[in-house]
């Protein structure tokens, strides 16, 4: 992150030292550089602040298993711009179940598939 918006006009309303979140969320996203990370940051009166990270989102993790740079412009209306195979759904519904409200693997896999869908990405075998 640094300190360019929407990060520093996000948070210099509300006081932070945006420099201090930057680094903060930067060391803690090292190892995923390059990627989009979800953050929730909690903003004490003093001024002080934590945060927690969210996983990749669901969208960019299947455009990137599928190898596109977008998806279709009018799912459902056109052919499928890509697909994903069983096991890279698999892949990406285990990456993504801490955020998910799914109690187990196959409601996780049915979420990712039906965001795949509505990106007009076909999954294989489906």
């Amino acid at each position: 992150a640094s300190p360019a918006p929407p990060v520093g006009t996000a948070l210099g309303p509300h006081g932070v030292q945006i420099m201090d979140f930057c680094k903060a969320y930067n060391a803690q996203t090292e190892d995923q550089r390059g990627s989009i990370i979800p953050v929730e940051i909690t903003i004490f009166e003093d001024r002080s602040f934590t945060f927690i990270t969210k996983t990749p989102p669901t969208s960019v993790l299947i455009r990137e298993a599928a190898r596109l740079d977008k998806a279709a412009h009018e799912p459902g209306r056109e052919d499928p711009v890509g697909s994903i195979s069983q096991a890279q759904l698999e892949e990406i519904a285990n990456i993504k179940m801490p955020d998910l409200n799914a109690n187990d693997i196959e409601a996780a896999k049915l979420q990712v598939a039906g965001t795949a869908r509505s990106m007009g990405i076909e999954v294989q075998g489906s």
